[in-house]
């Protein structure tokens, strides 16, 4: 037994003979560059049928995480996202402070009124 040979030892299956140089017909295909902010370039491959409108003119930077454009001198920059706000916060961008006071008097007033206060 030790001297028998097996011919697919190492190889996939499937493979074909050994030596095959064609796997296949690759699809026509192009290369867009990204840029990040801090210069990181990002290759991607897209199907030459599609269509330039339809490829992403900003993706994000597997690199950095920052967003990419296509665009190597004016990059995108990073959008900074607005504090979470509490509904007081909304509430007081709406009212004046003179509107607040009045307000809160209306509610007292009817609040005492039900109670039967003054």
């Amino acid at each position: 037994m030790a001297g028998s040979s097996n011919a697919i030892r190492g190889a996939r299956v499937g493979s074909g003979p050994m030596g095959e140089q064609d796997h296949g017909v690759r699809a026509e295909r192009v290369q867009v560059s990204y840029w990040d902010a801090l210069g990181n370039e990002t290759i991607r491959y897209f199907s030459a049928d599609v269509a330039d409108e339809e490829i992403p003119d900003q993706i994000d930077s597997p690199t950095s995480g920052l967003p990419a454009g296509r665009n190597k001198d004016e990059p995108p920059q990073l959008v900074k996202n607005e504090p979470y706000k509490t509904h007081l916060a909304y509430v007081k961008e709406r009212r004046t402070e003179e509107e607040a006071v009045e307000l809160l008097e209306e509610a007292l007033q009817k609040l005492r009124a039900r109670r039967g206060r003054k």
